[in-house]
């Protein structure tokens, strides 16, 4: 079926065209496109992330040495360091931000019915950010500090096969707590987050729209104690209580009870105290929900490792965030295409095999299933071992 095909293009294959063209068109991205399209740029710079290229130079150098390839690859037009610079820069990135959500919408239902790392039927999200520094002299517009640069890749991550459904890429100085306000708050899910977070009006916003939150306390928060739950601290749980707060300015805009659950990790020897607008789950069940907001430390960890979000191939605002958010919709995309070829491997081990792979006329489940029964990849996954709470 896909014979003469290269593998870059079976896995391009996998992008919706109609919806890529709706997006371009929604803020007209090819209308001076000069022979350098929209999806050649994504093209291009989808080809630069699934095989880590360093520079603008790089990319043409490898594509150039592929010349007669590329236009059963995809591309129309022809790609030079120039008018691929010159594309990041004037094509707007929301075109690519609006696609990336595109592809989050075809991935979410992929991954529906693979289990969390916790008894819970509901929605599980891990909201959280990550700083990505930059050189302030390089990149002025994104003062962080006085001698420092940097932006903020804000995401919420649903738990259920980590896809991020929400991200905002700010500057740095943007506090984490700010954008609770930009959610679109789903009823009956749960959301676990950290002390960065705590906010009591806009976690009352939660409990107003029938969510549920489990953030980890600060030190300086009053509380009162209403009720006492009896617990099983052989589970590790030390106490259950319904807690009220006590300060005039708190209690107005958390005029609800709360439960405090203190856990203590004998692994890491901490005593970590959470608070949850959540009354029925079982004390442990809390406890092991937070730790699961590991998953987006995880996450932003993964794509710092092995997509091109750190070092960037142009300097304006507009040429950072479109490298971003085509990181992020090549990530998500890879994850499609291992729920909907079946492949037991990891994201680490397919984008491995990619790498390597790309120029090759191979039908892609046999490039990519090689890796199914291969254990000696070195699989960053595995590698990563659990971080205390």
């Amino acid at each position: 079926m896909n014979a003469g095909q290269t593998v870059f293009s079976q896995v391009m294959d996998h992008l919706p065209s109609y919806e890529f063209q709706k997006c371009v068109e929604r803020y007209r991205g090819d209308a001076h496109h000069r022979g350098f399209s929209c999806r050649d740029q994504y093209l291009a710079m989808a080809f630069a992330q699934l095989t880590y290229r360093e520079s603008l130079r790089d990319i043409e150098a490898c594509l150039g040495s592929m010349r007669g390839k590329l236009y059963h690859m995809g591309f129309r037009g022809r790609v030079t360091r120039s008018t691929l610079g010159d594309a990041n820069e004037a094509h707007d990135w929301r075109i690519f931000a609006d696609f990336a959500q595109v592809l989050i919408a075809t991935a979410r239902p992929l991954y529906a019915e693979d289990p969390l790392g916790v008894e819970l039927v509901q929605a599980l999200y891990a909201l959280d950010s990550t700083t990505i520094d930059l050189c302030l002299s390089v990149f002025p517009w994104a003062r962080f500090r006085k001698h420092k640069g940097a932006v903020k890749m804000h995401t919420m991550l649903d738990l259920r096969g980590n896809i991020p459904t929400f991200i905002r890429i700010t500057d740095g100085k943007i506090h984490d707590v700010n954008i609770l306000d930009e959610l679109s708050i789903e009823a009956g899910a749960f959301y676990v987050m950290d002390r960065g977070y705590i906010d009591f009006q806009r976690l009352h916003a939660f409990t107003l729209s029938l969510a549920f939150f489990v953030v980890r306390t600060k030190e300086n928060i009053l509380l009162q104690r209403r009720y006492s739950h009896p617990v099983d601290k052989s589970t590790g749980v030390r106490s259950d209580q319904t807690v009220v707060l006590t300060t005039a300015g708190s209690a107005s805009a958390y005029p609800d009870t709360l439960r405090r659950v203190s856990y203590f990790d004998a692994a890491t020897g901490k005593r970590l105290v959470f608070l949850t607008n959540n009354f029925t789950l079982p004390a442990l069940t809390i406890a092991q929900i937070y730790k699961q907001r590991w998953q987006v430390e995880l996450f932003f960890r993964w794509i710092k490792m092995h997509l091109r979000i750190k070092a960037f191939y142009g300097t304006t605002e507009n040429a950072v965030k479109t490298q971003i958010w085509i990181a992020v919709s090549v990530y998500v995309l890879v994850t499609i295409v291992r729920k909907r070829l079946g492949l037991e491997a990891s994201l680490y081990q397919i984008l491995q095999i990619l790498s390597l792979t790309l120029f090759e006329k191979t039908p892609i489940l046999q490039a990519l299933r090689t890796s199914d029964s291969d254990n000696d990849l070195g699989d960053i996954d595995n590698q990563l071992i659990l971080f205390d709470l």
